[in-house]
């Protein structure tokens, strides 16, 4: 949040100094806050001063709650400008549409997206486990020449996204949207992936089967995402990675990266682990 934002908050709230929001996110020209309870009760005045100061906003949000279930379905309601949610959001030479309301989307996610896009390699089968609307094929599909995107969500909203952002991001061809649970999607695909995405968390552990169920049989990259708390980092995903590799006849010959992609919750993170397996 701007310095020059943050004072015009604080001359209009001047009793509310230690609890006015530290930031906000920006999804196209929509933009997103929390607000603390004390706050909520002005909140149609700090979405109007958002509208005035912040450049090419049309829609203000207020976070009303975690996101829900296994679609990630965002808890927002629109507390200044018109009443439509549905944005275009640019990300590099990548573009992205989507609701806001109906489809979460991480801009704190972007150092990943654009590492993830150098390791792929040309001619590979990539299997993204939950495609959302494109949140990591999009820019694979441009940028690094694959043989083929399977991508797979349960979210019948997410796919119909993920459908628009191929035609507008011109990757017709490169990327196959599949409606369903990758748990028995994965099993009509057969063993074709060099590389496997597994964009989820938290609990992401539980399809680490269906991953493997679709790794090439002679083994490949698995892109694990996860929470995990502050101490387990990072032994015990790693040994939930082994332990998954022997169940299912491979092994972890390789850790080629680890690290924090964010903080989830107080001393939880958001982890990401690229393992090479082999048989």
């Amino acid at each position: 949040m701007s310095k020059r934002f943050r004072s015009i908050l604080e001359k209009n709230f001047e009793n509310f100094e230690n609890v006015l929001p530290k930031g906000y996110q920006k999804i196209g020209d929509i933009v997103i806050i929390s607000l603390h309870p004390s706050l909520i009760k002005y909140e149609k005045k700090i979405g109007e001063i958002i509208l005035k100061n912040i450049p090419n906003v049309r829609v203000v949000c207020r976070k009303t709650g975690p996101v829900e279930g296994e679609i990630k379905k965002p808890q927002l309601k629109v507390i200044a400008g018109d009443k439509n949610t549905e944005t275009i959001h640019k990300e590099g030479k990548c573009i992205y549409k989507m609701d806001v309301r109906k489809i979460m989307f991480s801009k704190g996610n972007i150092n990943e997206r654009h590492r993830l896009q150098k390791q792929v390699k040309e001619g590979e089968v990539v299997v993204d486990l939950f495609a959302g609307i494109g949140y990591f094929s999009i820019g694979i599909a441009k940028f690094c020449n694959p043989k083929i995107i399977y991508a797979i969500d349960i979210n019948p909203i997410a796919i119909e996204y993920l459908r628009e952002n191929i035609k507008l991001n011109k990757v017709e061809g490169k990327i196959v949207p599949i409606l369903g649970d990758c748990r028995e999607v994965v099993r009509k695909l057969g063993k074709v992936a060099d590389r496997v995405i597994m964009g989820f968390l938290p609990g992401t552990y539980r399809f680490l089967d269906s991953a493997f169920s679709v790794l090439k049989e002679e083994g490949g990259i698995i892109h694990y995402h996860d929470a995990f708390k502050e101490e387990e980092l990072f032994e015990k995903p790693i040994e939930i990675l082994k332990n998954a590799a022997e169940r299912n006849g491979y092994k972890l010959s390789e850790i080629l990266y680890k690290g924090i992609v964010k903080s989830y919750a107080p001393r939880i993170y958001h982890i990401v682990i690229d393992a090479k397996f082999s048989k």
